[in-house]
């Protein structure tokens, strides 16, 4: 008994890798993929066999190469778009993103509408999230029920992955949209912090950079953090954790959208590089929505003389510098992405924060630390909502049955 068990945990595994191996490539062969997984040819036939006549994958031709010429064309593998479908759902201030997402990763329906979040009841924000869901999969000819639903919001997510906790988009706490979502829609649900679906974005596209440990910093209206630490999303306990802009910069210092003094995002955050500049005073209110033309005309500003709009930069990258400098001294350096609006001003804000980092005990390894940006943080959003949702369905067909009926996709939509 105990060697059967241990036989159908290698096979899982196996297939688990073959199947990671055709997500993480663009059709590869039988042999790249051996390379890959370092499975012996045999595996890889006997498992890419049972998974293409469960319908997960299909045999594609690949192009023409030096390979196929001097022996028999290459045959590639590829994810099979049918075979399943997830939903991502990206809830941001006053904005709601829906996708539908075949199996091979690609979007075949995508809606996005407004929603006034701050004005909402907190049963009508619920309801406006299962219903923009219920009406991208009634669209267009009768589908499948997707596997999953991923959907990120900006804030506090609890640590089962079903609630939101707390946002700065709702005056209201505690939200079940999983469970609300599972209940309406009967498909599985997990609620993510925005932040931690950048850095999942950043190790699928580019795992050469981001890799084993990493940190997303989101510099927008909000200051957030996405953690990989070992190759693994660091999470709390009790919540999604990472809350890097609500640690204190300053005690009792600048009033944050959160409510508390002395936040890193009260002298980060676009409403605070606003404040400022205009010569507000600390415990004057946060501004709820502040455009990227705005900020872009800030920086602008900033670049071209010594002022006040300089001066709010460079307050806005020391708390960012000293921030990440105290958490270098607890995880060590490592690359660092800075995501969103914030990314288009880091040629003001990079002195300042590595400045600040060389300041702190963080700072002894400073030439480890290496900066990347990427301005537009809401593709990396959704495609961490995908590649979340899809991750799942991937390890449900690693672990099944070799059986080509063994898969059932979910029941159509009524």
């Amino acid at each position: 008994m105990t060697v059967g068990v241990r036989h159908d945990d290698l096979r899982r595994r196996n297939r688990a890798m073959v199947v990671g191996a055709v997500r993480r490539a663009t059709q590869p062969s039988r042999t790249e993929i051996a390379a890959t997984t370092r499975l012996s040819n045999s595996t890889i036939s006997a498992i890419s066999s049972d998974l293409i006549a469960e319908g997960a994958l299909v045999e594609v031709k690949s192009g023409e190469t030096a390979l196929a010429r001097r022996g028999r064309p290459q045959v590639a593998l590829g994810l099979n778009p049918g075979f399943d479908s997830v939903v991502s759902v990206v809830l941001t201030l006053n904005q709601l993103w829906t996708s539908l997402i075949s199996y091979d990763g690609t979007v075949a329906d995508e809606a996005v509408q407004r929603l006034p979040t701050m004005t909402m009841g907190k049963d009508e924000l619920a309801e406006a999230v299962v219903e923009a869901v219920r009406c991208l999969l009634q669209r267009g000819p009768r589908r499948r029920r997707p596997a999953r639903i991923a959907l990120a919001v900006q804030g506090i997510t609890d640590s089962s992955d079903s609630r939101l906790l707390w946002s700065p988009i709702t005056p209201h706490s505690d939200i079940a949209f999983g469970p609300l979502l599972e209940e309406r829609l009967g498909i599985p649900t997990t609620v993510q912090n925005d932040c931690n679906m950048i850095a999942v974005a950043l190790k699928w596209r580019w795992p050469q950079r981001y890799g084993a440990d990493f940190f997303a910093v989101l510099l927008s209206n909000g200051i957030g953090m996405g953690l990989m630490q070992k190759g693994q999303l660091f999470t709390g306990t009790h919540s999604s954790g990472g809350e890097f802009g609500h640690m204190i910069h300053v005690p009792h210092g600048a009033l944050c959208r959160c409510g508390r003094r002395g936040c890193i995002e009260a002298y980060a955050g676009n409403y605070a590089l606003v404040r400022s500049a205009a010569g507000g005073a600390e415990t004057d209110p946060p501004a709820a929505d502040i455009g990227q033309a705005e900020i872009e005309a800030l920086a602008d500003a900033a670049r071209a003389s010594e002022g006040r709009e300089r001066a709010a930069f460079r307050r806005a990258g020391e708390a960012i510098g000293y921030g990440m400098g105290n958490l270098f001294a607890l995880f060590d350096p490592a690359p660092v992405a800075i995501v969103g609006p914030g990314a288009l001003a880091f040629d003001i804000l990079e002195e300042p924060i590595r400045a600040a980092i060389a300041q702190t005990a963080g700072g002894q390894h400073s030439g480890a630390i290496s900066f990347a940006t990427e301005p537009n943080e809401m593709p990396l959003i959704r495609e961490g909502c995908a590649m979340t949702a899809l991750a799942f369905v991937d390890d449900q067909v690693a672990a099944r049955a070799s059986a080509p009926a063994a898969h059932q996709p979910g029941r159509a939509m009524a």
